[in-house]
């Protein structure tokens, strides 16, 4: 891991050009790892429930969304780019004391490592209900394939041959997603006020729009994030470039995202419980073709999660703990092993880790909120930042956020508590 780094005076001057847009698109990655954890199964399972059951009426969410993960991941890409280290590192570094750094680090081992390897499981189920019904065959064996898929790419140890197989997959969900919404030619006036409007339908509607967000607004991101980026660039002038890659990556996952709505909005009514429904349901709509198509996006969605989950866990504990950043080193490997192991068993043997799911839950929804919280005051540190510390307007969209990220982190400890 290289030392900070710290912008000279006149950096502010030279982070202001703007690259050429095909060299800047060439170094499209990081941002693309952010798409690729974010649309999972639970996006992808969320989204179709939010279209079968209120039809477009949500899709402000989803633009309350991009705003939201666009200004939080801006920042953690601006702290790895500036001073080459993640959100870990700036999290052990700034929890100086005994007593402090334990807390932290605690509730970081175990929202991320901890809670990743229980959502593995949904992962790699995720991938394998898109397989069967592509190909046939029970999601206990494609759950298997999926995970060894997972084990030999993360066990290359050769993060950028990681990050161009997920950039594929999400460039595969992205169109899969995009041309089956396209296809039902959706009214552009409707569309249109349904992403600028807010409207919260009775009943389930608030959980539902909240899922939305919460399923887009992560908090194993911002490690994740600020992880890549230190991988790829190395100094301010190299800014205009992450903003570009994370801003049209994100807004390509948002938008697919959208489609997913978009396209299950014409089964408003049917028995749609799942994405698995959803691909099925689809074919007698538009054809064959279709059930294939949405079903092959699953199975992008639920590798790219089960990719990108022990990828976060083993990336967030090597920051906390100060070892190295490197998917080679033994204790990098026996994190994310972990995390796919525990994945690969519940999968196996056909039991989602109910408990595990709720802790992971509640610890995500107090996370959630102490990490962008922490990521304001870390991306404030003008002794670490310098000309690239946050200014008045960045802080108050940030505060806006840390606010909503209270908000969800509230409603997702009182769902899994089963107070909400």
């Amino acid at each position: 891991m290289r030392p900070p780094t710290h912008p000279p005076a006149g950096i502010a001057g030279v982070a202001s050009r703007r690259p050429g847009v095909a060299a800047a698109l060439r170094s499209i990655g990081p941002g693309a790892v952010v798409v690729a954890a974010f649309i999972g199964p639970g996006t992808v399972t969320t989204a179709t429930l939010a279209g079968a059951r209120f039809g477009y009426t949500l899709l402000w969410a989803l633009t309350f969304a991009l705003v939201a993960t666009l200004v939080l991941q801006e920042m953690t890409a601006r702290l790895g780019v500036v001073t080459g280290a993640g959100l870990g590192e700036a999290i052990r570094v700034r929890f100086g004391g005994r007593g402090s750094r334990f807390v932290a680090v605690a509730l970081v081992l175990s929202a991320i490592a901890f809670g990743n390897a229980a959502y593995e499981t949904g992962n790699l189920l995720g991938a394998a209900m898109g397989a069967s019904v592509i190909a046939g065959g029970t999601t206990r064996t494609w759950a298997l394939l999926s995970g060894g898929a997972a084990f030999f790419l993360l066990w290359t140890g050769r993060y950028r041959v990681v990050e161009l197989v997920l950039m594929g997959m999400v460039a595969l969900m992205s169109v899969v997603f995009l041309a089956t919404a396209m296809v039902l030619a959706p009214p552009a006036a409707e569309l249109l006020r349904a992403l600028t409007v807010p409207r919260l339908p009775a009943g389930e509607g608030v959980l539902v729009a909240v899922g939305l967000i919460g399923t887009t607004v992560v908090p194993y991101n911002l490690f994740l994030h600020a992880a890549a980026v230190a991988e790829r660039w190395n100094g301010a002038e190299h800014l205009p470039a992450a903003r570009l890659d994370l801003t049209v990556s994100i807004a390509l996952g948002v938008v697919a995202s959208c489609a997913i709505v978009v396209t299950a909005a014409p089964l408003q009514g049917g028995e749609v419980a799942s994405a698995a429904d959803m691909a099925v349901q689809l074919e007698p709509l538009l054809g064959e073709w279709a059930r294939v198509f949405f079903a092959a996006g699953l199975l992008a969605a639920g590798l790219t999660s089960a990719i990108t989950a022990p990828l976060a866990a083993a990336y967030a504990t090597a920051g906390v703990l100060g070892w190295p950043r490197d998917l080679r080193d033994r204790r990098l490997r026996a994190v994310w092993m972990a995390v796919l192991g525990a994945g690969l068993v519940f999968s196996a043997i056909g039991v989602r880790p109910v408990p595990a799911i709720v802790f992971a839950q509640v610890a995500n929804g107090v996370l959630l909120p102490a990490v962008a919280v922490f990521l304001l005051v870390a991306a404030n540190d003008r002794a670490r930042m310098g000309a690239q510390a946050n200014g008045p307007v960045l802080n108050a969209l940030g505060v806006l956020v840390v606010l909503v990220t209270v908000v969800l982190g509230g409603l997702a400890v009182g769902r899994a508590l089963g107070v909400v």
